[in-house]
């Protein structure tokens, strides 16, 4: 399984936030990008954006998607060379997982760039989040909630969404998505370019 590991435990956890933070480099001095202009697009601090480029801090999703998106990569982009698949089966065994320090799961169903899609299966342990504050980058979001519950913030608004309830909107708006609930709440996330 290629699995990825953004907790803070371990030298692999440890080289992969390295490489993470090289390549976010890397891709914001191509596109001539500031820390300051950076941080502006995704609403993520310059201390925050500098210790992720530096490989000493573990992002949450949320920054990474706001960081990947800004960027014009997906997030699986920032972890590996992720070539265009042509199988039609996506399998499990062969689907990238990457934790997060808060609890946060994400496996990468899909990542097709051709496409500027994104298709993932997110798990969200009680009382975490997808990042600390509301996040914001290019695209769209649509997620269904398969079990538990999940609050879904959208520029200060509170969306709570059930096992079955669906939610479509522009990931411009500031947003971060949260279980305060008591169980594991497991959702199917589609992230647009567009």
């Amino acid at each position: 399984m290629s699995n990825a590991s953004l907790a803070p435990s371990g030298v692999e956890a440890e080289a992969t936030i390295r490489r993470l933070g090289a390549v976010v480099r890397e891709a914001r001095k191509q596109q001539g990008l500031t820390l300051t202009s950076l941080a502006e697009q995704t609403g993520v601090s310059v201390s925050m954006l500098s210790m992720l480029e530096r490989g000493v801090a573990s992002p949450s999703i949320g920054t990474l998607v706001a960081v990947s998106s800004a960027l014009g990569l997906h997030m699986a982009n920032l972890f590996a060379q992720h070539q265009q698949e042509r199988d039609p089966v996506s399998r499990v065994k062969e689907q990238i997982v990457y934790q997060t320090a808060e609890g946060v799961t994400r496996r990468i169903v899909r990542n097709d760039n051709a496409h500027g899609l994104e298709f993932v299966v997110n798990e969200y342990e009680p009382g975490t989040s997808s990042s600390g504050k509301p996040v914001h980058h290019s695209g769209t979001e649509f997620g269904l909630v398969m079990s538990g519950t999940l609050t879904v913030n959208l520029d200060g608004v509170d969306q709570v969404l059930r096992a079955g309830d669906g939610i479509t909107y522009a990931s411009q708006i500031p947003h971060v998505i949260s279980n305060h609930g008591r169980t594991l709440a497991r959702a199917v996330w589609i992230n647009l370019d567009s």
